[in-house]
């Protein structure tokens, strides 16, 4: 199913906006990383040096952790990172390799949906309480999840509607560079 040319006017423009999102979130995770570095060097330092452990160190550090962990999963489905069972796909006909691709990144996008389904209802219960060590409600140790889960749908669905609307998304190709290639394809 190729999607006609009057229907493809958004595309370049959604990608351009995923990317810019898909980036973000990579440099967001990648400051988390080197902020929990950090938290735990600080929090050994003061343990063995000073004899004064902070209280806030090993929280931050976990909170800073599933922030990058799960924006980080976000990239990987996007990039297509993950890991697969692709021998299958190697033995099967070139044209039956997009549906099973494609079934793929629904399951995924569901486990996306189950994420921002029972992370809210995570970040809702927590939302009253408050972590002592830190000041922060309670939401922000689930609020991860939530965000994780909006980007792995999101990256989900694009996937699935590029490889639809005709680009070769299955293939090594630089997902930073799909506005230019729908582009390419709409002219």
């Amino acid at each position: 199913m190729t999607i006609g040319h009057e229907d493809q006017q958004p595309l370049p423009a959604i990608a351009r906006v995923l990317s810019g999102l898909c980036k973000a979130s990579l440099w967001i995770a990648g400051f988390g990383l080197v902020m929990m570095t950090a938290f735990v060097a600080w929090q050994v330092y003061c343990r063995y040096v000073l004899n004064d452990s902070p209280s806030w160190t090993e929280p931050g550090a976990v909170m800073v952790m599933s922030w990058f962990i799960f924006l980080g999963a976000a990239v990987g489905v996007r990039e297509n990172f993950h890991l697969g069972f692709d021998v299958l796909l190697y033995i099967l006909p070139k044209g039956s390799k997009a549906g099973l691709r494609t079934v793929s990144d629904l399951v995924v996008g569901g486990f996306g949906v189950g994420m921002i389904y029972y992370g809210f209802q995570l970040v809702m219960l927590t939302w009253a309480s408050t972590l002592p060590s830190l000041g922060l409600p309670g939401s922000f140790d689930y609020l991860p999840v939530v965000v994780g889960g909006v980007l792995i749908v999101l990256f989900s669905i694009e996937r699935i509607v590029l490889r639809w609307s005709g680009v070769d998304i299955d293939r090594d190709v630089n997902l930073d560079e799909v506005p230019a290639i729908v582009a390419t394809k709409e002219g």
